[in-house]
C-alpha cells in the first residue's frame, strides 16, 4: 500500500503558507449592521465613536441634600452650619442635579434638626458627590478601535455613548462533515464496529469559542463521490468546510483528492504529532481543511490552525485566557473590608511585564473595556505598593499583551487615531493609551512603565517646549524625544461666545474648568495667568481639574463651565467657539533603547505618514512639526 503525503511542513510554515494564500485570494468577513443590544461577542469592522456624552446630565452620585456650595464653606465641626428646607433639595443617587445647585451633600453627614432643616459639620466643594456630564464618555470619544471584539462591558460603554447599531463582521459559517463507514450517530447501545460521532460536537463547542456558526451534516460513508457532494453543498452554503477524518493516506482516504479536484491542496501532511494528516486546502476563496479522525489530532489542528483561520477572517486572532506575574506600576490603596477586583493594563517594558491599574469608580465603564486584566487585593489588605509583583487575571491573551504598545502621558485624540490606522493596517500589536499628562509620560518612561509618551510641556523662561524638562528629570541621554505635530491651543467657550470671550485674561469673571496638574495644558495655563498677573485663587474652577481635552469640551458644551484651554480639535467636534492662544510643540518622548523597537517605528510611520496627514486635517487644529 502507497501512503502518498505531499508535505512534512513545520507547523508554523504550514499555516503562513495556509495564510498567505487565503489573504491573495480576499478571503475575508462581509458585515452587516446589528442592534448593539443583541452584539455582543460580534466584531466590529470599523472604530466607535460615542454620540453623547455618558453622563448626558449632571447626576447626584450619593443620596443626601443638593446645595448651592458656597452655601456649606462656613461649615466646621466648632461652626455647624444649619440648612434649611429653602437651602437644599433632597435627592436619590442618579437624580439629574437640580438647577441652581453644584453640590451634594451625603446623607450620613446630615444632622436632623427637625421641622426640615439639618445641620452640617464640614464644607462641600462645587461639583464634590455630582456625576458630571461625560465623566466617563465625552461625545466624540473613541469607545473602540477597528477590529474590536464586542464584550459586554463595550456593549454597555457603547449604548451609554449613545451608539445604538453597529457594522460588525458577520459570524463565518463553517460547514463540518462527518465521515467513515463505521461512524454512527450518539448512542447508549452501539454494536460492534460502530465508533460513536462526537468529534462534530466537540468541534460545534470549539468554534462557537472562535466566534463561529456551526452546521453539522449528515454522516457520510467512505465513497468519494458521496463525500465530494457533501463538501460541494458545504462549501455552496458555508463560508468555510472542515472534514473529519479522511485525511490520512488509507484506502479509503478521500480527502486530499476531492480537495484537488474542487481547489488547491495546499498542505498534507504537518509535522506535528498528534496532527499529521491533516490536509490544508482552498476551494472557491473558502479554506477547506481535513480533519484527522482521531480526536485528539483533530483537536490539535482544531486550536492550532482552524481558530487562527477564523481570526484571519475576523481580521486577527484570539487566544485562551491565561493568569501571569507582573510588576505594579502605581500604588494601590485598598480598603481592609473587601476584596477588591482592581482593573489593570498590562505591557512588556524591558522585560518585565508592568501593570497599570485603571480608573476604579463605580461609573467608569471604560476601565472595563481597557482591562487586560484583574488584580485581586485580598480582603485585610490595605493595598500594594508599586514595584511589587502581583498576580494578573487575564482578559486577554498573554501573546496579545505581550505585544502592546505602551502610550501615556498628555491627552491628544490622535493617538487613538493612530491606534485605529493601525488596527485596519492589520499591525500585530496593539496601542494601550493613559492619559497622565505630560509630567506623567516623563515619569512612565524614566521609571519603565512606558515605551513612548505625549510631552507638551513650555519653558517659560527660553519659549522652549519640552528639552528643559527631559534633560531635568532623564539626564544622560537616556530618552529622546521624536517630532510629533504642531497643534492650535486656545480658549474653547460656548457655541456664538455668548459671553464675548476676547483673550485668556477674561477668565477671571468666567467658571473655568482645568486640567490636571503635570498637564502641558495646566503648564500653559499657569504661564498665562502669571503673564496676565491673574492668581490661581482668583479663577473660579481652576481646580475644577480634567485629564482629556475632550472631557474640559464636553463640560463646556454641556454648561457646567464658561471656557477652558484646549485643543482645537476638541472644540471642533463639540461644536464649541475657539478663541485661539498660541501654536504649540506636541511631541513624543521614547526611551532611547525602544527607539528601534518595531512597534514605536510602526506607530510613528503611521504618524508621518501622508495618509495620516489627511486624517489629521480633517480632524483640525494640527500643522507638521
Amino acid at each position: 500500500m502507497k501512503y502518498n503525503y505531499l508535505n512534512n511542513l513545520p507547523l508554523d510554515e504550514a499555516k503562513q503558507k495556509l495564510y498567505d494564500h487565503l489573504t491573495a485570494v480576499g478571503f475575508r468577513g462581509k458585515t452587516e449592521t446589528v442592534p448593539v443590544t443583541a452584539a455582543c461577542g460580534r466584531v466590529i469592522k470599523n472604530a466607535a465613536y460615542a454620540r453623547i456624552c455618558s453622563p448626558h446630565y449632571n447626576a447626584c452620585a450619593m443620596d443626601g441634600a443638593a446645595v448651592k456650595a458656597k452655601t456649606t464653606f462656613a461649615a466646621s465641626d466648632r461652626t455647624p452650619v444649619t440648612l434649611t428646607e429653602a437651602d437644599y433639595v433632597t435627592v436619590d443617587t442618579g437624580d439629574p442635579l437640580p438647577d441652581g445647585c453644584d453640590a451634594v451633600i451625603m446623607v450620613e453627614d446630615l444632622i436632623d434638626c427637625g421641622g426640615g432643616s439639618v445641620q452640617i459639620l464640614s464644607p462641600v466643594y462645587p461639583w464634590q458627590n455630582v456625576r458630571q456630564v461625560g465623566e466617563d464618555i465625552c461625545m466624540g470619544d473613541m469607545i473602540a478601535p477597528s477590529g474590536t471584539t464586542l464584550t459586554p462591558a463595550l456593549c454597555g460603554a457603547l449604548l451609554a455613548g449613545g451608539v445604538t447599531e453597529i457594522e460588525v463582521i458577520r459570524k463565518p459559517l463553517v460547514g463540518v462533515i462527518p465521515t467513515g463507514d463505521e461512524i454512527v450517530p450518539p448512542t447508549s447501545d452501539p454494536q460492534k464496529g460502530d465508533v460513536i460521532e462526537f468529534n462534530s460536537t466537540v468541534f460545534r463547542g470549539m468554534l462557537d469559542s472562535f466566534g463561529a456558526n456551526v452546521k453539522v451534516y449528515p454522516i457520510t460513508p467512505d465513497k468519494k463521490e458521496l463525500i465530494r457532494a457533501a463538501v460541494e453543498t458545504a462549501l455552496d452554503e458555508c463560508d468555510m468546510a472542515l472534514v473529519s477524518a479522511g485525511s490520512s493516506a488509507g484506502r479509503d482516504d478521500y480527502t486530499s483528492e476531492i480537495i484537488a479536484s474542487l481547489g488547491t491542496v495546499l498542505v498534507h501532511g504537518i509535522a506535528v504529532k498528534p496532527g499529521k494528516p491533516a490536509v490544508l486546502g482552498e476551494a472557491g476563496g473558502k479554506p477547506v481543511i481535513g480533519l484527522p479522525g482521531y480526536p485528539v489530532s483533530a483537536i490539535v489542528i482544531m486550536d492550532e490552525i482552524v481558530s487562527e483561520v477564523i481570526g484571519q477572517y475576523y481580521g486577527r486572532p484570539e487566544g485562551p485566557r491565561e493568569t501571569v506575574k507582573a510588576t505594579l506600576a502605581k500604588k494601590i490603596v485598598s480598603s481592609l473590608k473587601y476584596s477588591e477586583y482592581v482593573r489593570v493594563s498590562l505591557g512588556r517594558i524591558g522585560g518585565r511585564l508592568i501593570a497599570s491599574p485603571l480608573p476604579r469608580g463605580a461609573g467608569v465603564i471604560t476601565s472595563f473595556t481597557k482591562a487586560d486584566g484583574v488584580l485581586i487585593v485580598p480582603q485585610n489588605c490595605e493595598g500594594l505598593e508599586a514595584g511589587e509583583a502581583v498576580d494578573i487575571r487575564l482578559n486577554k491573551p498573554l501573546a496579545k499583551i505581550e505585544n502592546t504598545l505602551i502610550v501615556t502621558g498628555s491627552h491628544d485624540p490622535l493617538i487613538d487615531e493612530v491606534a485605529d490606522f493601525l488596527a485596519k493596517r492589520g499591525a500585530p500589536f496593539r496601542v494601550c493609551s493613559t492619559h497622565v499628562g505630560s509630567m506623567g509620560a516623563i515619569y512612565a518612561v524614566r521609571d519603565g512603565h512606558a515605551h513612548m509618551g505625549g510631552v507638551h510641556l513650555l519653558d517659560t523662561e527660553t519659549g522652549e517646549y519640552n528639552k528643559s524638562y527631559v534633560e531635568k528629570y532623564i539626564p544622560g541621554g537616556k530618552a529622546v524625544t521624536v517630532k510629533g505635530v504642531k497643534r492650535v491651543q486656545g480658549l474653547m467657550v460656548a457655541p456664538g461666545n455668548p459671553l464675548g470671550v476676547k483673550e485668556f485674561k477674561d477668565i477671571q469673571n468666567l467658571r473655568y474648568v482645568n486640567r490636571q496638574r503635570g498637564a502641558g495644558t495646566r503648564v500653559l495655563c499657569d504661564y498665562l495667568l502669571e503673564q496676565n498677573g491673574l492668581k490661581p485663587d482668583e479663577i473660579n474652577g481652576y481646580r475644577n481639574e480634567e485629564f482629556t481635552h475632550t472631557a474640559v469640551a464636553a463640560l463646556i458644551a454641556a454648561g457646567n463651565a464658561d471656557a477652558g484651554l484646549g485643543i482645537y480639535s476638541a472644540a471642533k467636534m463639540y461644536g464649541l467657539d475657539f478663541i485661539p492662544i498660541c501654536n504649540e510643540t506636541y511631541e513624543f518622548l521614547v526611551d532611547r533603547d525602544s527607539l528601534d523597537d518595531p512597534m514605536v517605528r510602526a506607530f510613528l510611520d503611521v504618524l508621518y505618514s501622508d495618509e495620516f496627514q489627511k486624517r489629521l486635517a480633517e480632524m483640525g487644529g494640527y500643522s507638521p512639526c
